[in-house]
């Protein structure tokens, strides 16, 4: 009797020592898996050449079809033969609002120039409309899903973000952090476009 008790208990000890591992198997993945998709934040990016890494699959050509602020679409496949400034940026990226006035400038004195803002972050639609009362601008401004980014475009690992559309629609440059008129100036010219000897007056565009 005591040999079967015995044989019993060394039973029970082995099936629990068999379950154990499994289980432990079982939390492990919960402690090291990867949480379901969400975006990284963008950081605030300095001034750096864009790793081409970034665009890798992405179309010379990219399409972008979003609803601007004022509810209004905007298509860029409308906007041929101007060159466009897409512009990625957010409410808390010092860097985005200093560039903001010179963007606007250059969007009201450039006729062969329009700017589009891409605000890259989770904000109500209220929200963004004053802030830019405080921070007002002349080019439309749209919210973009950081869940869902427009797809021909890199992911922003960094803001501000900024691609220069030449008038055919292929990118003729991409910055990543801070960009000045006169550097988005040049690149029109380096690209084959009018090049323009002075530099955007922001505060004669502002007054």
């Amino acid at each position: 009797m005591k040999h079967r008790h015995l044989m019993t208990a060394l039973g029970l000890a082995v099936a629990l020592a068999a379950c154990k591992p499994a289980a432990d198997e079982a939390k492990a993945p919960a402690a090291d898996a990867t949480p379901p998709a969400q975006p990284a934040p963008a950081e605030v990016a300095g001034p750096e050449a864009p790793d081409d890494a970034d665009t890798a699959g992405k179309p010379d050509m990219p399409s972008l079809r979003v609803t601007t602020l004022d509810d209004k679409p905007y298509d860029l496949a409308d906007h041929r033969g101007n060159w466009v400034v897409v512009n990625f940026w957010a409410t808390w990226c010092a860097p985005c609002l200093k560039e903001m006035p010179e963007l606007s400038a250059l969007d009201a004195m450039r006729e062969h120039v329009e700017v589009i803002g891409l605000a890259y972050e989770d904000i109500k639609p209220v929200e963004l409309r004053t802030f830019l009362e405080k921070h007002p601008v002349v080019y439309p401004i749209a919210i973009v899903d950081v869940y869902d980014p427009p797809a021909d475009f890199a992911t922003p690992r960094g803001l501000p973000m900024t691609y220069l559309i030449a008038p055919g629609g292929k990118v003729a440059k991409r910055f990543l952090g801070p960009v000045t008129a006169k550097e988005i100036e040049g690149a029109i010219a380096a690209a084959g476009g009018p090049a323009i000897d002075a530099a955007v007056d922001t505060e004669s565009a502002e007054g």
